[in-house]
């Protein structure tokens, strides 16, 4: 069991991450401690799919620690993570007469988590909310930081919040049962994660891919545990230094480093209304062109750019994205939701393992061109 605390210095506020094998079977105990001593309801939002997997093992815990226990189902992928999903959320919420006391749990990956954490945010002003998060991606990235949010179809995440959990489950033995490609989609994650902020964690997610798929030893378990809980914790030091994301801020430990490959991958999601991609993999096109952007400004070398090729073709194959429109793509690109005085921030490299933010002025169009032609073209990869 390996715990990751994530300190809100602003607030003076702190979150524990509980990260380990059969977790679940604890989620009670977990949420009594991190609840205030009245919270009698746990309102629980998932999809069908993780709900039959783990829904049970879940409200029994809950139901153990004296709470009871309410469940709506939303569809599973990008697209639900809606407006009006999110009306049907606050909906049920109102038809079970949570009060603030009350809490909201999200059982599931970025999307079920997102769009649970923003109904928590604006119902009644604020309800506590609690992740258990059961996709690669979720442990190591979405679950941790408080971003939540909805998409429009203006693009992603254009409403949302800050609003961070009272506490994150993460129960590895989730992953065993996760499809190749949410796999994939969480590994690309991992990936940004090292790329932009951390060689030594780039270092080591890649070494842990090269020697194959997750298996089920018991060594290679407690590796497994062993990254996540360093991705974990990661991203909980960015977080923690910079938890609102300071747009003034540029420098190697700003949040913004976390939007590598970010700005590429919001706009060929809302290009293909969010049914292509799983997230992840589209960061995974999207770091690929924000590397290919940075070797053409001459920040970073061929070498490292050929690092990163061979990272992103490690975590898996990538749905096709160069029969995209790149018009259409750059279009997106300009609205990008982290501009700054009307121009778009990339964040790029200059070594693997350490960003640069840069104004999208610096940025030609005959150059953001070729980077995406370059960056949209099938990786290739070993993992198929």
């Amino acid at each position: 069991m390996r715990r990751v605390r994530v300190r809100l210095r602003a607030r003076r506020e702190e979150y524990e991450i509980t990260i380990g094998s059969g977790t679940l079977a604890r989620l009670g105990e977990a949420a009594r401690r991190a609840l205030a001593a009245h919270a009698r309801r746990v309102f629980l939002i998932s999809n069908q799919k993780v709900f039959d997997l783990y829904g049970a093992r879940a409200t029994e815990s809950l139901r153990s620690e004296g709470f009871a226990t309410e469940v709506l189902l939303i569809g599973d992928g990008e697209r639900y993570k809606s407006l009006a999903t999110l009306r049907r959320a606050l909906d049920a919420f109102h038809g079970a007469g949570l009060e603030r006391g009350d809490a909201v749990l999200a059982l599931g990956g970025g999307v079920v988590g997102d769009l649970a954490g923003f109904a928590a945010a604006v119902y009644l002003r604020g309800l506590a909310f609690l992740q258990v998060p059961t996709t690669l991606l979720a442990q190591v990235d979405s679950s941790v930081g408080g971003k939540v949010a909805v998409n429009t179809d203006a693009g992603k995440n254009l409403v949302g919040a800050f609003h961070h959990p009272r506490a994150v489950l993460i129960d590895t033995d989730t992953l065993h049962t996760l499809p190749r490609r949410e796999l994939t989609a969480g590994w690309c994650e991992s990936v940004k994660q090292g790329a932009a902020g951390c060689r030594a964690l780039f270092d080591e997610t890649r070494e842990f891919l090269r020697a194959g798929p997750t298996g089920e030893t018991a060594r290679r378990s407690q590796k497994l545990a062993q990254l996540i809980a360093a991705q974990v914790a990661f991203k909980a030091s960015i977080v923690s230094g910079d938890e609102r994301e300071d747009v003034s801020r540029t420098d190697s430990r700003s949040r913004r480093i976390l939007n590598f490959g970010h700005t590429t991958a919001h706009a060929i999601e809302a290009v293909t209304r969010y049914r292509r991609f799983r997230h992840g993999e589209a960061v995974g096109h999207g770091m690929l062109v924000a590397g290919e952007i940075s070797k053409r400004l001459g920040l970073l070398g061929a070498s490292e750019l050929e690092l990163l090729r061979e990272a992103v073709g490690l975590c898996g194959r990538l749905p096709r994205a160069d029969d995209l429109d790149e018009s259409e793509i750059l279009a997106r690109v300009v609205h990008d939701k982290k501009a700054v005085a009307g121009r778009v921030k990339w964040v790029l490299l200059e070594a693997v393992g350490r960003a640069r933010v840069v104004d999208g002025g610096e940025i030609t169009q005959r150059v953001l061109r070729a980077s995406l032609r370059a960056g949209l073209r099938r990786v290739s990869t070993n993992r198929e």
